[in-house]
């Protein structure tokens, strides 16, 4: 099929998706099934187990590429055959290539020899997951620059090949710019529409976990919600709660899964207020409880977007988020507090500080503002309208 008039037929290079779940998944499978609304051809390739092909819509499919593990997470895969992926762009005949990470997959787009316009989608903020975390308490980010300096230029490379390096959120768009990557622009992403609401709020249920936490129905509920890997820093969440519960009544529940759980599981050491309850993977359920909790935490300052803070957000759930990355965009307006990133006595002060009163006043804030939260649909019309435009202009220059 001829992409005419507006239609654009799209590929996405998704070499960050895991069909276990996590925001990656929620994004794509969202993105699939609005293609079609747009008058879009959508094809989404994954480094996957094996090689397979589902079709999601009437113009979208999902196709996997038989890839191997990734070591240090083994519910990934990544790509390693750069000709076989350049054979499949090659068969698609795309119109726009999506990139969703900054990893090899992004170099090997990059590499494909076509005249076909292209972006990458900052998924992951490097610096920020990796060496900002390890040194953040030792050094100034400057400092800790230039020994990555090599990366630097990777990304500026990139972005002179792109035609558009999305970021999700200012500060890692004001990141890029201050280290002269080229061509990036700033298109914050959004919820499932019709899947969060305040409306959802279940007061048998509060009551209920709060009881399996041991606390009675007048203590606060604190939910976190994210894959348990080393950057989310549940451990630092889960002694910050249990320092703050000794002068409020204080409960936690960790929803995810991951490498880090026998680490968290560690450090809560018998904890009756904390607690690990794993991976939700009905939405519904998961919607449900955010709704019914008070108040969302969170630890990492690496979110790209911070999706679980907008559908916090969305649900009517202040948020207690890190003062950097995506989920502090999420406290703004009055949703929310932060407090300074991988401190864990400052987000111990602070929980002390909230708890009561102040919270119950914030999420009356949220449940009002909760319908007014940017949905995916609305993120999915600008970024395809943009990919539109930019294919446009390729073809006219042509």
């Amino acid at each position: 099929m001829t992409a005419a008039g507006n239609a654009v037929r799209i590929v996405d290079v998704c070499g960050f998706y895991s069909p276990h779940g996590g925001g990656v998944k929620t994004y794509v499978d969202r993105k699939l099934r609005a293609a079609y609304e747009y008058d879009h051809d959508l094809t989404v390739i994954v480094p996957g187990e094996a090689d397979g092909l589902r079709q999601v819509g009437p113009r979208s499919w999902l196709r996997s590429i038989a890839s191997p593990r990734f070591p240090l997470d083994t519910r990934y895969c990544y790509f390693q055959d750069e000709a076989r992926l350049h054979a499949e762009l090659d068969r698609l005949a795309p119109d726009f290539v999506e990139c969703g990470t900054p990893w090899a997959s992004a170099a090997m787009v990059e590499r494909w020899p076509a005249a076909v316009p292209r972006s990458l989608v900052m998924h992951l903020d490097v610096f920020a997951t990796y060496p900002y975390r390890w040194l953040g308490g030792l050094a100034e980010t400057r400092t800790i620059d230039r020994p990555f300096e090599f990366f630097w230029r990777r990304l500026r490379r990139l972005g002179s090949h792109y035609d558009a390096v999305v970021c999700a959120n200012r500060g890692l768009v004001a990141q890029l710019v201050d280290h002269e990557v080229p061509n990036v622009v700033f298109e914050p992403m959004g919820v499932d529409p019709g899947r969060f609401s305040p409306d959802l709020r279940d007061a048998a249920l509060r009551a209920a976990l709060l009881a399996s936490l041991h606390l009675p129905a007048d203590a606060t509920l604190l939910l976190g919600v994210g894959r348990f890997s080393p950057e989310k820093r549940w451990p630092m969440i889960a002694r910050a709660v249990t320092a703050a519960g000794y002068r409020q009544q204080l409960g936690l529940l960790l929803v995810g899964e991951g490498r880090d759980r026998a680490r968290i599981e560690r450090v809560i050491a018998g904890n009756p207020h904390v607690r690990v309850l794993g991976a939700i993977r009905d939405r519904g359920e998961l919607a449900r409880l955010m709704a019914s909790a008070d108040a969302l935490v969170h630890g990492s300052e690496s979110e790209s977007f911070g999706m679980v803070g907008a559908e916090a957000r969305a649900s009517g759930l202040p948020v207690i988020v890190p003062d950097r990355g995506g989920c502090a965009e999420q406290a703004a307006g009055g949703m929310g507090w932060t407090y300074r990133a991988g401190d864990r006595h400052a987000l111990a002060a602070l929980l002390g500080e909230v708890a009561g009163a102040p919270l119950d006043e914030c999420r009356a804030r949220s449940a009002l503002a909760a319908p007014f939260v940017r949905t995916m649909d609305q993120h999915f019309a600008e970024l395809f309208a943009r990919y539109a435009a930019i294919a446009s202009q390729r073809r006219r220059a042509a």
